[in-house]
């Protein structure tokens, strides 16, 4: 364990973001760089020996938590890297994206602020880098079988690094034109700057993993024919179809989903446009959705210079303290101010979009929304709360809802979907196909970044045997596992 008694002398103590009128005027991510080292060693001290480490639990990574907290608490940071990478492929990413199961589940969150679990994985990740003990972990042989990735979110990478590293030979297929999926275009840069992905990219091309982008599968080549190309294929395209909002106006210009507009701003940041086609900039904003997605939407349009942004949810505001049926080691719903609702705007609870308004030209010029409560588990209005707010860009970010179907992946391989509209997958990650298996969001639907990765890792396990007739791959949870709750 770490100090036996840091959980008593020392105070929690996150990261430091950078002043406000100082981040919105770029595009960097929020914290102060550097940081963290200070103060980080003493923070994974407060580590405590609890006997039964519930963070393992609130986490599906099944990550090592109190060993690489004791060995950053020593300052031993390759062996906390070590530790570290033992169950996780891209600590860099979660330790910067992941909402943080594992502090939730922490046992000194029971009646204290939790271990800043979140804070020391990204910086032993980050001192690995800087360090060099982060290296290519090329395969010693080739078992001369081929397997084909769909997608190149967390879930397809992290089953495409361990497949290459069982001596497997992994093509990623992405549609778009980089690597990362979500995590390139779905993830604003002042969250996590792209650099991030692309030197673990290059890690993974050393190791022997290729990759073709532009390529969308269905479309560009039909899914059945890649199935005979290859021994087996991983289906990790994610859940990327977005709710939409069936309200009248919904056609207006200035309209969007967010996955629209989030990918925009990235593009001018990698150097493909100039300006966002889609831009905030003096234009009063409405992002219809409380959750991640939507206080995405909320920091670009803050960056781009928008008038007043706006932050519509239809669910009542969380309490600042866990309510009595969230009860400890669950994930509870409290109200999180991100650090894009530290720059500013406004948030507003239990309402729900009527109708949008436009003006001649067709270009949304207002939104109309009314109060609602529940009522007997049903959503009602509340006559007489009618309100008007001025929106000349209105985003949707209000989840996903599955996996394009649109593109023919789905139908081309004959998969069949479960009563969610998921693809459906047995004990083993595989579909009703053979050879084929799934993997993220695909199969379980919308969650977190902690969970693809984990059914990246799980699914190449389930590969991994099919191809080779058994497998010392590691499976960190099963299709059917979901996060901890009551």
């Amino acid at each position: 364990m770490a100090d036996p008694k840091g959980f008593l002398t020392t105070g929690r103590e996150v990261a430091r973001t950078r002043p406000v009128e100082e981040r919105v005027k770029d595009w960097n991510e929020v914290y102060v760089p550097g940081s963290l080292l200070p103060i980080i060693s003493k923070q994974a001290g407060r580590c405590m020996d609890c006997g039964i480490p519930f963070c393992h639990n609130g986490c599906p990574l099944g990550n090592l938590i109190p060993e690489w907290n004791d060995y950053a608490y020593r300052e031993d940071w390759t062996a906390a890297s070590e530790r570290l990478h033992a169950t996780n492929n891209f600590p860099e990413f979660t330790g910067r994206l992941c909402p943080a199961p594992c502090e939730s589940a922490c046992v000194l969150s029971i009646n204290q602020p939790a271990v800043t679990i979140k804070n020391v994985e990204v910086s032993i990740i980050d001192k690995a880098w800087d360090s060099g003990d982060v290296t290519p972990q090329p395969p010693e042989r080739l078992s001369g079988k081929t397997v084909a990735v769909i997608g190149s979110g967390p879930a397809g990478l992290a089953a495409a690094q361990q497949l290459t590293r069982a001596g497997h030979t992994v093509v990623v297929y992405e549609r778009a034109d980089r690597i990362g999926g979500l995590l390139r275009y779905g993830i604003p840069e002042f969250k996590m700057e792209k650099a991030h992905i692309n030197r673990r990219i290059e890690q993974m091309r050393a190791e022997g993993t290729k990759f073709r982008t532009e390529t969308e599968i269905g479309r560009d080549i039909d899914a059945a024919k890649l199935r005979k190309r290859y021994d087996a294929v991983v289906v990790a395209a994610g859940a990327t179809v977005s709710r939409d909002l069936p309200v009248p106006g919904r056609e207006l210009k200035g309209v969007h989903f967010a996955m629209e507009y989030l990918p925009l701003s990235n593009k001018v940041r990698e150097g493909d446009l100039t300006v966002s086609p889609i831009s905030a900039e003096g234009k009063h904003v409405v992002v219809i959705g409380g959750g991640d997605t939507g206080a995405d939407c909320v920091g670009t349009a803050h960056r781009q210079g928008a008038a007043s942004v706006t932050q519509l949810e239809i669910m009542p505001k969380p309490g600042e303290e866990r309510a009595p049926h969230q009860p400890w080691p669950t994930f509870p719903m409290l109200y999180k101010v991100t650090s894009a609702h530290e720059e500013g705007g406004e948030r507003l609870y239990s309402v729900s979009t009527t109708h949008f308004e436009g003006d001649e030209d067709g270009n949304v010029q207002s939104l109309h929304m009314i109060e609602v409560e529940f009522k007997d588990g049903k959503l009602e209005q509340k006559t007489g709360t009618e309100r008007v707010l001025p929106a000349q860009l209105v985003t949707l970010a209000m989840g996903f809802t599955g996996t394009d179907r649109s593109n023919g992946l789905v139908e081309q391989l004959g998969l069949e979907l479960d009563e969610r509209g998921n693809v459906a997958r047995d004990a083993d990650f595989a579909t009703n196909v053979p050879g084929v298996y799934v993997a993220g969001d695909a199969g379980r639907g919308q969650s977190l970044i902690v969970w693809a990765i984990a059914e990246g890792r799980s699914a190449a396990r389930g590969v991994d045997r099919y191809l080779s007739g058994a497998s010392d791959l590691p499976a960190p949870i099963r299709p059917t596992d979901r996060a901890l709750t009551v």
